[in-house]
């Protein structure tokens, strides 16, 4: 009824307006009137305010625009309309986007996750990436995709594919829109823009207006979230709970009203926020006070932008009318269209504001192609002011309105019609120097002395925009776009006018530079440049005409640059009868910059000016200088030359780092490369004698050269021979380098397989490694996918580590030693590697120079500088040092230089010879190098024939030899004019029979050094048997030598006896070996052998909870003992909810050794930064000294007891000891015992134990002191230190495992200790079970020794203990099994698991054998009995249990029954009368199975623990898994000394365990649990592993995108987090999920991990694809994820995006880690390596 009249009155006022002569009057009337009834009321909720605006606002404003009920006026829309094929959703910060290498036109063309899984681009090369938030979705638009633009949702297939969007309302549904719109958004930008906090505007002012106020406090980056909770908490008297709620949603939203009342409190209020907020931040807090109407407008309007959006997407002709409206150019003509009124004001608007307006245009302008030019063109036109604007503003540009340029820029057809209409390359460069205006100096070159560096890297970011405007290149020019593009490059190349010789530097003379001048300014701007710079000679080089009138104007701006001018007049320079008329400039003297980016530009559009053949349409070619166009290049590498012979090391490091980044690869491509090209270009074209003048007197060894002047300076020689080698270096890479596209015929491939070649000659490398040392282009692409295939193999990772590129052999040939883009340290590992590798493959180490690619024709002159007079001269002059053999005039990288020249000299002229007659060759290197200066005996080939010998140059004979014959292989060709192959052939052969020689020496030297290792391995293998002898004891744990298997018995004995000598229990037990068992310390280093009378030695050992073993995962129940209904510690659960797990690292120690580590640890890790994230010192942790685990406690060594079993009396013994003797025994014996404590307690003089068991017991009833006649001994004496280590251990298993204070006197003490013992070899026995290891001989030597300890530590325990107490323990654990004893809390046997039973009652049995006036303990035979029955006992209760809890045993069948099987259905149909019948009819067959299966994790615990107990030697079978599982269960039983058929004991004892099968199963419990009224746990308990895991982490990324937070309303963004051991997904380091455990605060991942995982947790953060392990609330560790992309690697963070595949072996390495408990130790270790300086606080996550 409600909602009808609702209608009815939303109708009516709609009527009302559309029937208005002022519709907008109207509207407005009423919208003064009610909205401040409903916003910003004094006690108003969010709920109220939204349910009121929607009824009295929205509603009636729909049915205006429907002019009907809204619901059916949309039902009519949804018939008539198609859905978008434009996706457009708007991405939220950190949502994962997807964006294809093979398909996308640019990077910036994403995918949201949704039309990622449906789209052709899943099977492509894609990469993933996190959303920095704002952009949206290219799905359907065509232009953003090569092919498949729509993914299966949005194509709008073949039959409407050629559907325009256009206009499908009718024109009065049209016309109603267009004028609700136009009203609306003035209204909306009027409020949004409003800077008036007092007045409205005349036709929204109310009547009369009221004195309530809001003090609105605003968001901005300059303050942190503790300042303003500070300030708050100071200012406005909120608690810290407000304040935080406070400052969250200002960050969030923008700004918060944090105080209403009179404008007077207000006032103050602001004025105490201001000044709190100073006394913290220079700044003040942005405060305003608003009139709570204003605020009502505001918060309306916003409601608004949202409310319209969703008008919006119902249908593209309401897009279209609210678009016309936005764009529509104001009546008033100087005022702009609304969409820009918004655009300008944007910096102004808080951020909520801003967040509605972009969305806005994301749904509206921005889905439109025709209203996407608009926008893009008014957005162009303000494009100046807009970027003025974000540069002021102190909010990230992902919220700022400049960050649209991405959407229109990037578009290509958009991109060109703002060049040809608006010019925006050159808005963008207009804009760029405007803002760098006041960096100009008097000179126009900029200077960054004292920059801003926020507002700095603020104006970098419109570099990425004419990025866009550049990222494809046109295919058809027009003239427009000519004219208007070369009008943006002449204002581009202004812009590197001002760069031209900008921050030139002077070498510093006499005393140190005294501040180092900027330059990370001038670089960036570089980095910013490169990728355009590359841009614009692309789209030069697409036109011929654009291409020669940018090379033009080009030069013509670099005549015009006047940067470090010559200050001298020229001079002829004579050199070898050349002569050279230059200018003097002395780099070392005079002013000289690193900065040349129109030099550079003129080198790159001339090689493509060569490369099209345009070069030959060039007018006045003579007018060019080359030598002016060399001039600064060249200085440029002297400078470097210079900067590496530390001629310049008083300028300090800010040139030393301008250098290196000159030469690395983020800036080479247009600084290094492009100064190498113009030294080529100048070679090609100068005379090749006068451009080494040129270099000789640029590098200032000229007169050096020339011999005319000499020096006896150390550091003058120091320096002139560097600068000589780098000169040597520049003349190798001017003559060497061709791999450019345009000055040789090569490809951008072959550019990029060159440079992945070298690079993997230095080493194998890692994929991710290659991209980062090859240069990308605008695309972020290095082109290395599509080489890498040829030139390398790929060796996959192991279980850690990554996958390795390797060289192919037939690529090494083009190896370059001196290899231009390798830095110092990357040349000389090269060469080191490339010598080693050759050697390894018996060639000689001559690392000869690579057979070059032909120059182009328009470079073909460079060769000439190789046979020119002076580079003869320059050759001779070097070698002649060498040959003077004055160690100070020469270096040996001088000559390997010197060397490699004369080796590209004669290549070349070799080439040159096999091609042409020799005749027409004018390169005659080798003739000039044989003649000149042959008269004086310095020739060339003389010199190198005389330094051949000397033995400093040893290292380099190899490649002298090679450049000799290369000698006469040239002379062969140039005298002989028979075939070049035949002459080769001939000419090799006195290098091969060298190279024989060579080989044959080589070879008897391996022979001997094969001889004398052979020699050495024998003399070590007969000390290794020597030792193995004399040390036997070591060795006896050792896996791998099988010793466990092996019994005692001596090789006469048969087999028969050998095999019953392997029974750990019982009559026929084996007899422990006496094994000496000798330890080294590992902290004195000091002997010692294992004694019970001897100082005690332990193993280091970390106790833990453990939820490994877990049935009920996240159910951890309560420790405390006196709690109602709990019976943990004495009774484990059969869920094993939570255990104590007690691991070693297998290393040992004298605890006396020990004790004083342990001190000394406390006290230096006290002092150490953030120690308690690596150990926690208050729980007794320290670091194992040896191998760094993380240790709590020692475990004390205690021998083995040799024991010889005395057979006979065991056999008499066994007569009258049955089973139900044994019960009556020990039933007589705790009655006796619990007598006497009674007695003792009511009188204390005590009275006679006769008289006690007298009265207990009947006529023919078993004595008091019957047990001790079955055989006794003294007990075992340990030595004080022995006693005193076993407390310890003892309190830290009972302190952790029951998280409670250290109390060895408690009574549970001795409880966890046989608890731990169980749980430990339990979590062994799984590990082994898991990884298919046989249960005995596969362990680790740790895991082993530390079992064995623990077993023997917790046997002896139970002597250490009140034996009164034991002995409560004992009966009461009893009970379990024979209910007469049972208390009335005695659990049922289905509440029990019987392995921790029954290693309590075999631990504590002892305790009934002491008397108050001597210690005694069971003889080996009475001990042998007592296990035997416990364990028959246990067994057959067992066997119960697996029947009572298999529910889901198939039916009966028919056939032959055995024996087993005949015994297992009369066993069932006991119980199941018993049972009343509640159990289904089953066959025997199945029972059998069931139970065998279900019995054998028991049995395989079982074994270990009585081989660790007793020492007895298990079975061969035991050791092997290729044994049957049959074969297995028998060895098992036999060693168990039970029948392999179990249910033999049951017959067996028949008498016995009847009564006790119908009290068992009489249990209430076990009712209960038939009914299926309680969960019981299935037998074999279900083995744990870590969650199953997708192949493709895309399943991840797209599981954790549909992840809400159950805690959060909000959409911002959450870090989704997989509990890898539940596969719960958490919400981590998020405020929302934050909750309190023992009374602190904690994130989601540290509050599930204490119920999950016992405080242990091992999780998969998902966008940021790593595993964070974790141990407490202050410790946990990043691990890599278990993902590796095709080239073997992780991905954190996912940096590179690549997709990513799960690898099976690194999971099963986790799930190892797991089982075997080494999270702890993982994390300690993790923690040790890395040098924590801020600590993380891991609760929070």
């Amino acid at each position: 009824m409600a909602e009808s009249e609702e209608n009815l009155d939303g109708l009516e006022l709609s009527k009302e307006w559309q029937e208005a002569a002022d519709s907008r009057a109207a509207l407005l009337s009423y919208l003064k009137e009610q909205v401040p009834q409903i916003f910003c009321l004094k006690d108003s909720s969010p709920q109220e305010e939204e349910e009121l605006m929607q009824s009295r606002l929205l509603h009636p404003l729909e049915c205006f625009l429907f002019g009907e009920d809204p619901q059916e006026g949309l039902e009519k829309l949804k018939e008539g309309s198609t859905s978008s094929h434009l996706c457009g959703r708007v991405f939220k910060e950190g949502e994962t986007v997807y964006s294809c290498r093979d398909c996308a036109i640019d990077p910036t063309c994403v995918l949201c996750m949704d039309c990622f899984q449906d789209s052709v681009h899943k099977s492509h090369r894609y990469k993933m990436h996190a959303s920095s938030g704002g952009g949206f979705c290219d799905c359907g638009d065509v232009e953003a995709w090569k092919i498949g633009p729509y993914c299966s949702k949005h194509d709008p297939g073949a039959a409407n594919a050629m559907v325009t969007d256009d206009c499908v309302l009718d024109l009065e549904l049209y016309g109603r829109a267009e004028k609700l719109f136009r009203i609306l958004l003035h209204y909306v930008t009027d409020f949004l823009v409003w800077e008036e906090n007092f007045e409205l505007p005349a036709e929204l002012q109310p009547r009369i207006k009221d004195n309530t106020y809001y003090c609105v406090l605003y968001n901005d980056e300059h303050h942190s979230y503790d300042h303003v909770i500070y300030t708050l908490q100071r200012s406005v008297n909120c608690d810290l709970a407000e304040a935080q709620t406070h400052t969250t949603l200002i960050d969030k939203e923008g700004r918060r009203a944090v105080k209403r009342g009179s404008l007077t409190s207000c006032q103050q209020a602001q004025e105490r926020i201001r000044a709190n907020s100073v006394q913290i931040s220079q700044q003040p807090l942005r405060v305003e006070i608003l009139h709570s109407v204003v605020m009502a407008h505001q918060t309306f309007a916003l409601h608004l932008g949202s409310w319209l959006q969703k008008i919006i997407s119902y249908s593209v002709g309401f897009r279209q009318a609210f678009c016309q409206v936005a764009l529509q150019p104001d009546v008033d003509r100087d005022r702009p269209c609304l969409i820009s009124r918004l655009m300008l004001h944007d910096a102004r608007m808080f951020k909520g504001a801003r967040k509605i307006v972009h969305e806005l245009i994301f749904c509206s302008m921005l889905m439109d192609t025709e209203c996407k030019r608009l926008f893009a063109i008014e957005f162009t036109k303000h494009y100046k002011q807009l970027q003025k604007d974000f540069i002021n503003d102190d909010h990230e540009r992902n919220i700022s309105i400049t960050a649209l340029s991405v959407q229109i820029f990037t578009v290509p057809t958009l991109a060109r019609q703002l060049i040809e209409e608006c010019n925006v390359i050159k808005v963008i460069v207009d804009t760029v120097m405007e803002l760098l205006r006041e960096h100009l100096d008097d000179n126009n070159r900029f200077v960054f002395l004292g920059y801003n560096s926020d507002k700095f890297s603020r104006i970098q970011v419109i570099f990425h925009d004419l990025r866009y405007i550049l990222i494809s290149k046109p295919s058809i020019w027009t003239e427009e776009l000519r004219g208007q593009f070369l009008k943006g490059f002449r204002v581009f190349l202004g812009l590197l006018k001002c760069m031209q010789g900008m921050e030139e530097v002077k070498r510093q003379l006499g005393q140190h530079i005294a501040v180092e001048p900027e330059w990370e300014a001038g670089f960036t701007l570089q980095i910013q440049l490169r990728h355009i710079l590359a841009m614009f000679q692309d789209w030069c080089s697409s036109d011929d005409e654009i291409l020669l009138l940018a090379f033009k104007e080009c030069h013509t701006v670099l005549k015009q640059c006047n940067n470090q001018p010559f200050h001298r007049d020229a001079t002829d320079y004579y050199m070898c009868k050349h002569i050279l008329h230059a200018r003097p400039y002395k780099v070392s003297r005079e002013p000289v910059s690193i900065h040349l980016p129109i030099s550079r530009l003129l080198a790159g559009l001339y090689v493509l000016l060569c490369g099209t053949g345009a070069i030959e349409r060039l007018e006045n070619p003579a007018t060019y200088d080359f030598t002016e166009l060399a001039e600064h290049p060249l200085r440029c590498f002297v400078l470097a030359a210079q900067v590496s012979a530390e001629m310049w090391r008083r300028n300090g490091l800010s040139l030393v780092s301008q250098v290196y980044y000159y030469q690395d690869v983020k800036c080479r491509d247009e600084m290094y490369d492009k100064d190498i090209v113009m030294l080529q270009i100048a070679a090609s074209k100068m005379d090749p004698n006068h451009f080494l003048i040129l270099v000789l007197l640029r590098f200032e060894l000229f007169d050096y050269f020339n011999r005319s002047c000499s020096s006896k300076d150390q550091d003058e020689l120091t320096q002139w021979n560097r600068l000589t080698e780098e000169m040597l270096y520049l003349l190798i890479a001017i003559i060497g380098e061709r791999y450019v596209p345009g000055i040789s015929q090569l490809t951008k491939e072959d550019v990029t397989m060159r440079e992945v070649i070298h690079l993997l000659c230095i080493e194998p490398m890692a994929h991710s490694s290659l991209v980062k040392a090859l240069p990308e282009n605008e695309s972020h692409e290095t082109g290395l996918e599509t080489v890498i295939t040829k030139v390398a193999t790929f060796k996959k990772p192991g279980v850690s580590g990554h996958g390795l590129y390797e060289v192919k052999k037939e690529h090494l040939v083009e190896f370059n030693p001196f290899f231009y883009h390798y830095s110092r340290s990357q040349h000389s590992k090269a060469e080191e590697s490339q010598k080693k590798r050759r050697a390894q493959e018996g060639n000689d180490k001559a690392l000869r120079p690579p057979v070059p690619p032909a120059f182009c024709s328009d470079f073909s002159y460079i060769v000439q500088l190789l046979c020119c007079d002076i580079m003869v001269h320059i050759l001779r002059n070097v070698l002649q040092r060498a040959a003077e053999d004055r160690p100070t005039h020469w270096t040996e990288a001088m000559i390997q230089r010197a060397l490699h020249l004369i080796g590209q000299a004669l290549l070349e002229e070799k080439s040159q010879l096999e091609d042409v007659t020799a005749e027409e060759v004018t390169f005659d290197f080798s003739l000039k190098a044989r003649l000149m200066g042959a008269e004086h005996g310095k020739s060339v080939f003389l010199l190198l024939s005389k330094i051949k010998t000397l033995p400093s140059l040893e290292a380099q004979k190899d490649m002298i030899k090679w450049v000799l014959q290369m000698f006469e292989v040239v002379k062969c060709l140039r005298e002989n004019s028979s075939p070049t192959v035949s002459m080769s052939m001939e000419t090799a052969k006195p290098e091969e029979s060298a190279q024989d020689k060579e080989k044959a020496e080589r070879k008897r030297k391996a022979e001997a050094a094969k001889l004398h290792r052979q020699k050495i391995m024998a003399q070590m293998s007969a000390m290794q048997k020597n030792f193995i002898e004399s040390n036997k004891m070591l060795y006896d744990n050792m896996p791998e030598s099988g010793t466990q298997g092996e019994t005692v018995a001596s090789t006469g004995d048969c087999a028969t006896e050998q095999r019953e000598l392997c029974v750990a229990v019982g009559p026929h037990r084996g007899s422990t070996p006496a094994d000496r068992e000798v330890l080294t310390c590992i902290l004195c280093q000091e002997e010692q052998e294992v004694m019970a009378q001897a100082p005690a030695m332990g193993l280091a050992a970390c106790v833990q909870r453990s939820t490994v073993l877990t049935q009920c995962r996240g159910k951890i129940p309560s420790s405390r003992a006196d709690g109602p209904g709990t019976s943990y510690p004495l009774f484990m659960s059969p869920d094993l909810a939570v255990g104590t797990h007690t691991g070693s690292c297998g290393h040992v120690m004298h605890a006396t050794c020990w004790q004083k580590y342990y001190e000394a640890v406390q006290n230096t890790t006290r002092n150490r930064l953030h120690a308690e994230l690596i150990i926690d010192l208050e729980n007794g942790e320290y670091l194992c000294p040896l191998c760094k685990s993380l240790c709590n406690t020692v475990v004390p060594l205690i021998p083995l007891e040799p024991l010889t079993f005395d057979y006979e009396n065991a056999a008499i013994i066994g007569e009258h000891l049955t089973l139900p003797r044994w019960i009556q025994i020990l039933s007589a014996r705790i009655k006796g015992l619990q007598s006497i404590a009674q007695d003792n307690d009511r009188n204390t003089e005590g009275s006679s134990s006769n008289n006690g068991s007298t009265g207990l017991c009947g006529e023919g009833q078993p004595d008091f002191r019957s047990i001790l006649s079955y055989g006794v001994q003294e007990s075992r004496k340990f030595s004080d230190s022995i006693t005193e280590m076993l407390v310890v251990c003892a309190t830290t298993v009972h302190r952790v495992g029951l998280k409670t204070a250290p109390n060895e006197l408690c009574p549970r003490v001795s409880i966890m200790a046989w608890n731990t013992c169980a749980f430990t070899i339990q979590a062994i026995e799984n590990i082994l079970e898991q990884e298919g290891k046989p249960l005995f001989g596969s362990l680790q030597n740790r895991q082993l020794a530390g079992m064995k300890a623990i077993v023997q530590f917790s046997a002896t325990q139970g002597l250490k203990s009140s034996q009164a107490v034991i002995q409560r323990h004992f009966t009461d654990m009893l009970g379990v099994l024979l209910p007469v004893m049972s208390r009335k809390n005695t659990p049922s046997l289905l509440e029990v698991d019987l392995f921790h039973l029954l290693v309590g009652l075999v631990l504590s049995i002892p305790s009934l054998y002491q008397e108050e006036t001597v210690d005694l303990q069971p003889s080996a035979v009475s001990a042998a009995y007592n296990h035997l029955h416990i364990l028959h006992l246990v067994t057959m209760a067992h066997v119960l249990q697996i029947l009572l809890s298999s529910a889901d045993v198939p039916a009966a069948g028919d056939g032959q029954e055995t024996k087993e099987e005949r015994a297992a259905a009369e066993l069932y149909s006991a119980v199941s009368q018993h049972t009343g019948r509640l159990l289904p009819d089953v066959s025997g067959s199945s029972l059998v199975e069931r139970v065998k299966t279900g019995i054998a994790p028991f049995l395989r615990c079982a074994a270990l623990f009585f081989n660790c107990l007793t020492g007895v030697p298990p079975p061969e079978e035991l050791f092997s898994i290729s044994v049957d599982s049959q074969e297995q269960m028998e060895a098992l039983c036999s060693y168990l000394a039970l029948p392999s058929n179990v249910f033999q004991l049951f017959h067996d004892h028949r008498e016995t365990v009847s009564p006790l099968l119908q009290r068992w199963c009489g249990s209430p419990v076990v009712t209960k649990a038939l009914k299926g009224k309680i969960q019981t746990v299935r037998y074999p308990r279900k083995r744990n592993r870590l969650i199953e895991l997708p192949e493709d982490y895309s399943t991840l990324l797209n599981q954790a995108s549909y992840f809400k937070c159950p805690k959060s309303t909000d959409d911002e963004r959450k870090h989704p987090t997989l509990c890898l051991f539940c596969g719960a997904m958490l919400c981590s380091q998020s405020s929302c999920c934050l909750s309190q455990l023992e009374g602190e605060d904690v994130g989601a991942c540290t509050a599930h991990a204490a119920t999950c995982g016992a405080g242990v947790g091992m999780f998969l953060r998902i966008r940021e694809c790593e595993i964070v392990l974790m141990a407490s609330r202050t410790r946990g560790s990043t691990y890599p994820a278990p993902y590796l992309d095709d080239y073997g690697e992780t991905d954190p963070h996912l940096g590179r995006g690549n997709p990513l595949h799960l690898c099976p072996e690194r999971y099963r390495k986790l799930n190892q880690l797991w089982q075997q408990h080494c999270i702890l130790e993982e994390i300690a270790r993790s923690l040790e390596v890395v040098n924590v300086m801020f600590a993380f606080e891991w609760q929070m996550l």
